[in-house]
């Protein structure tokens, strides 16, 4: 079940990555995790694909926490530390990924790019929330970065078994080089974004992913930058498809 929470994970990015190429080519629709849950909610099997993609999810999350709390428990005390903390986000993301998809299975949808304008208007409203804003931003910032070295430097293979045709290691290690560093770029993108709207005290500025790919196709040549953004995350989720059945777990 767990393993399932990759394929879904993949589907996701697929999705997103093909709005996004829609959207260079002129097209409509949100380049976001929500917009990629209600274009499966809007297929003909709509809710069988939202609840068995809620409890991929929902496993995987589960799995990330046991990781959390009861692994790593051999290594040295940072790496620990940092493993537990990286199982801990995982989990998190998996849970929020969960919650769209019930809220959409449903019937009260959600927008993910509204939820970051309300966060962003909240925070930037308490005390020391300007600050907690920018840590934040500069956090998604580095995470963009690191997903993009990651890529660069064929990391990733560590958490994969390899298949036994070398074609298909080639394959899957140019699909998880181009995944990395497309979903690098996008992480730097909403992370920038959080910090000037917080610099420039414009919270709708703050308009989370599907914000981040429509800021980048309104840029000198950027339906070509964003296109091929698009072509990345495909390969991104078509790696997390793939790494459902390679992952070492």
């Amino acid at each position: 079940m767990a393993r399932a929470g990759f394929a879904v994970s993949g589907i996701l990015h697929f999705l997103v990555g093909a709005i996004a190429i829609r959207l260079a080519m002129g097209g409509e629709g949100k380049a976001d995790f929500s917009g990629a849950v209600q274009e499966l909610a809007n297929q003909p099997a709509g809710p069988v694909l939202l609840w068995s993609s809620f409890v991929a999810c929902l496993a995987l999350a589960v799995w990330q926490t046991s990781d959390a709390i009861f692994d790593f428990s051999h290594l040295p005390k940072r790496r620990k530390i940092g493993k537990k903390l990286k199982a801990a986000g995982q989990a998190a993301i998996f849970l929020v990924f969960a919650g769209t998809f019930a809220s959409f299975a449903m019937g009260a949808g959600s927008d993910s790019g509204k939820s970051t304008r309300d966060i962003t208007v909240n925070l930037m409203t308490a005390p020391g929330g300007v600050a907690l804003l920018i840590i934040l931003g500069l956090a998604v910032a580095v995470a963009g970065i690191i997903y993009a070295i990651r890529g660069l430097r064929q990391s990733f293979a560590k958490y994969i078994r390899p298949p036994a045709s070398e074609k298909a290691r080639t394959a899957v290690t140019w699909l998880g080089m181009a995944g990395y560093v497309s979903k690098g770029v996008v992480l730097l993108l909403v992370g920038l974004l959080i910090i000037v709207a917080t610099v420039k005290a414009h919270p709708e500025e703050s308009t989370g992913l599907d914000g981040g790919l429509k800021a980048l196709r309104d840029q000198p040549l950027g339906i070509y930058v964003l296109a091929a953004v698009g072509a990345g995350l495909i390969c991104y989720g078509v790696f997390q498809m793939v790494r459902a059945k390679l992952a070492k777990m």
